[in-house]
Parts: C-alpha cells; sequence; structure tokens
C-alpha cells in the first residue's frame, strides 16, 4: 500500500472508530433486552409477530445510540465533560468529532427510530407515535434543553419508565395491540436491571458531576448511597420475577433468570472495591446482566410452552 493511500483512508478509519465511541456499545444490552422480554410475552400470548418485533429492535438501538449522541454533546456543552473525566472517552470532548457533527448523527440515528416508527404506527396504530415522541424528547431532555432532567436527580425515574414500562411493553403492544399484566409484571425487573446501569454511570461521575453542578441522586446521597442503591436494584428485578412466578402472572419456568444470580456475586463484589475509572468494568457486566437475564427469562417462556407446569 503507497503513502498516498494510506493517508486517504486514515481519516475515514479515525472517523469510523470515533462514531463507534460516540455510540457506546457497552450500553446498547439496555436497548436490546427490554424488546427481547416483550416479544417472549407476546410468543407466550400467541401473537409473536417476528417483522415488527425487529422493527422494534432496530427503533430501540437507533433510540439508544440517539440518547448516547445526545448525552456526549449536552454534557460537553454543559462543560460536564472535562479532560479529568474518567468514564468512557467523550468524543466531543476528546475533539474527536465536533458538536455539529455529533448533533447531525443524533438526528440522523433519530430520524431512522422515526422512519421505524411510522412503519410500526401504520401497524399497531397511533399510540407507536406518541410512545416513539416521549421517547426521543425524553432522550434530549436527558441532559439537554431547558431542564435537563438527568441534572436534577429524575434519571433513574425516567430510564425505569422508559427502558422498563415503556420498551418493555411498548414492544408487546405493537405485536398485540394490547397490554397484558403479564406485560407490564415483565417490564418492571427490566426496568431495574437498566436503572442499575445508571446507578453504576452516576456512582463512577460523582466527583466530575459534582464539579458541573449535575445533582444526581448519587451526588445528593453520597458514594455508600450510590453503591447501596446498585445492589438493591439488582436484587428487586430477581424479586420481581420471583414475584411474577408465584402469584402465576408468569409461568415458574421465568425463575431459569435465577441461573444468572451467580454472576450478581461478582457484581456485588465490585461495586464495593472498584473505583473511579474501574466502574467502567462493573458498567460493562451490568449491561452484560441485564441480556442474560432476558435471554434466560425467554428461554422460561419457551419451555413453559413445551413443558407446561399445571396449576400456575
Amino acid at each position: 500500500m503507497t503513502e498516498e493511500k494510506q493517508e486517504m483512508e486514515q481519516p475515514r478509519t479515525a472517523s469510523v472508530d470515533a462514531w463507534m465511541l460516540a455510540s457506546r456499545p457497552r450500553t446498547l444490552p439496555a436497548a436490546v433486552s427490554p424488546v427481547i422480554v416483550g416479544s417472549a410475552i407476546a410468543f407466550d400470548s400467541g401473537k409473536l409477530d417476528p417483522l415488527p418485533a425487529m422493527a422494534t429492535l432496530l427503533a430501540a438501538l437507533f433510540l439508544q445510540i440517539g440518547s448516547n449522541l445526545a448525552n456526549d454533546v449536552y454534557d460537553f456543552e454543559r462543560g460536564a465533560d472535562t479532560a479529568d473525566r474518567v468514564g468512557p472517552l467523550r468524543v466531543t470532548q476528546a475533539g474527536l468529532l465536533t458538536p455539529r457533527q455529533v448533533k447531525t448523527g443524533m438526528w440522523v440515528v433519530f430520524g431512522l427510530a422515526t422512519l421505524l416508527g411510522l412503519y410500526l404506527t401504520f401497524h399497531a396504530g397511533w399510540v407507536v407515535i406518541l410512545l416513539g415522541l416521549a421517547s426521543i424528547l425524553a432522550a434530549l431532555a436527558y441532559t439537554g434543553g431547558p431542564f435537563p432532567y438527568g441534572y436534577h436527580g429524575l434519571g433513574e425515574f425516567f430510564v425505569f419508565l422508559f427502558f422498563g414500562l415503556v420498551a418493555t411493553t411498548g414492544t408487546y403492544y405493537v405485536q398485540t395491540g394490547s397490554v397484558s399484566l403479564q406485560a407490564v409484571a415483565a417490564a418492571v425487573p427490566m426496568g431495574f436491571l437498566t436503572t442499575a446501569i445508571l446507578a453504576v454511570n452516576n456512582l463512577r461521575d460523582i466527583p466530575s458531576d459534582t464539579a458541573s453542578n449535575k445533582r444526581t441522586l448519587a451526588v445528593r446521597f453520597g458514594d455508600g448511597w450510590a453503591r447501596q442503591e446498585y445492589l438493591v436494584l439488582i436484587l428487586f428485578a430477581y424479586l420481581s420475577v420471583y414475584l411474577m412466578a408465584m402469584t402465576g402472572i408468569s409461568s415458574p419456568w421465568v425463575l431459569l433468570t435465577w441461573l444468572s444470580l451467580p454472576l450478581i456475586f461478582q457484581l456485588g463484589k465490585n461495586v464495593y472495591e472498584l473505583r473511579g475509572q474501574q466502574l467502567n468494568i462493573l458498567l460493562a457486566q451490568t449491561g452484560q446482566l441485564e441480556l442474560v437475564f432476558a435471554l434466560l427469562f425467554t428461554l422460561g417462556i419457551l419451555l413453559s410452552h413445551v413443558y407446561p407446569i399445571y396449576g400456575f
């Protein structure tokens, strides 16, 4: 390869790498997992529809990436991201992409999510428009706009709402045209697990968030409280699915999710031992836990049809 050709290809490669960093792949299980669970509940009701399920999955991924891009640029503009940041590299702060480029990419990704939303609206009705617009507004308002709710300690509430209740029941709705008790109940553990991902993020960023007046719950209540919050969220996820099985909302087969319990022992150890940049490891591990949890839940739903447990 000639030197001239190498010089031509280097900027393109760097740009691709920058966009990959900006999309924050380690957070994407938070988008995928609720869709998997919502689709499993649709299957359990006998109404699984593959095309809307796939469209919902892609839309969720685009919404998550768009949210990550919005956080990247708006945190930079508000001064929350500095050279002292210990979290994953933010491309705007690092100068890998300009604010204009990141905002353009953000709107392109949200545009793709909107196109998928139009298809889902045609399939499932106008409610999808409301859910889609609310999801985009929530993604933008986390760190942007006149009242960035992530700066006022409301991040956990909205993450639980949109990545738990809306994502899981919304997935079920676009395939079935209705909302069931089982779909709402299954949304609860998914909301807890996704909120745990945010809890790690906020725990890690306490010093920089304090300096930039970003008043997350971790900043308000302190390091020790934030570590306890993380464990409580994880444990509540497992308790929720236990209650689903014991009350007959779902088959006891969904307790297969408890096969992932050994993973939380390492997470519990890490949340108390890791500090600063090391918490990025826990962030990735929590995303992996949520995905494993969702897959085991789905396996339980499938097995409940092959080997039904009568009386539940």
